[in-house]
């Protein structure tokens, strides 16, 4: 069995005596609910996922608001950039669940997505902004993430490496991904790679390749259960999944043969 990489003496440590691959819960679990809103987190945790995977855009007033898009048109009721308006009007808007049309809900702040996280799980943070080249938005980060007891089980990952680096720079200790679609091997200086999954099918050393240089796998795929099987030949060290529930039941009969 190979060593646990230098990530996974920090934050994964934290998630010790769980199976593996873990299960990376993509926006919560937006199958049973709207993505990104605290019912998806609950349900993803009653699913048994062990990371939580969110957004992260900024208010007007800098607050971390937990949110996909730039804009609000996709998933509210309303339009517009979200950073140009405040918390107190972000709050005021409502997200509607489109499978009952009768449940309400309202874009979480990353504080309150940590106050139900439970110690077994940790966070990942997909960054979606260049705010978070700016160090002051850093250390907000960072003293939100340790004052609510979550920061040495969070994660930062983005498309943007300079984001994730300016990060790492400012929080001392932050593990940080970087999210690939199209490059064929595993080269950057990241704890994660989070590779677009058909690049793990042109290169099939590219776990292995990872793995040596102590980066963990989690394959850019939300709907990964047809190939299940092909992650865990490969390695893989988290699935990313948009149904957990179904995810983890399909990996827990995967690894009992």
């Amino acid at each position: 069995m190979r060593q646990e990489n230098k990530m996974g003496s920090s934050l994964l440590n934290r998630l010790s005596g769980k199976q593996r691959p873990l299960v990376m819960a993509h926006r919560g679990n937006r199958i049973r609910f709207p993505e990104n809103t605290m019912p998806a987190f609950r349900q993803a945790i009653e699913d048994g996922a062990d990371i939580l995977e969110t957004d992260l855009h900024l208010s007007m007033d800098d607050e971390f608001m937990c949110i996909h898009d730039s804009t609000l048109n996709r998933t509210t009721n309303s339009e517009g950039p979200v950073a140009k308006k405040t918390l107190k009007e972000l709050k005021d808007l409502q997200i509607v669940d489109e499978k009952s049309r009768s449940k309400v809900m309202d874009i979480p702040t990353l504080a309150e997505l940590t106050q139900i996280i439970p110690q077994n799980v940790a966070l990942a943070l997909e960054l979606k902004t260049d705010l978070f080249l700016e160090k002051s938005v850093c250390e907000k980060l960072g003293y939100l993430l340790d004052h609510h007891g979550v920061l040495e089980r969070t994660i930062c990952i983005s498309f943007s490496l300079e984001r994730v680096k300016m990060v790492k720079k400012i929080i001392p200790g932050m593990p940080i991904g970087w999210i690939s679609m199209s490059r064929l091997i595993p080269d950057k200086d990241v704890e994660l790679i989070g590779a677009f999954w058909p690049v793990m099918f042109i290169n099939p050393w590219y776990v292995r390749m990872a793995h040596k240089k102590d980066m963990l796998v989690c394959p850019l795929d939300p709907t990964p259960d047809l190939r299940l099987q092909s992650y865990l030949k490969m390695d893989c060290d988290a699935i990313l999944t948009d149904d957990p529930a179904k995810t983890r039941s399909a990996l827990d009969l995967l690894l009992k043969k």
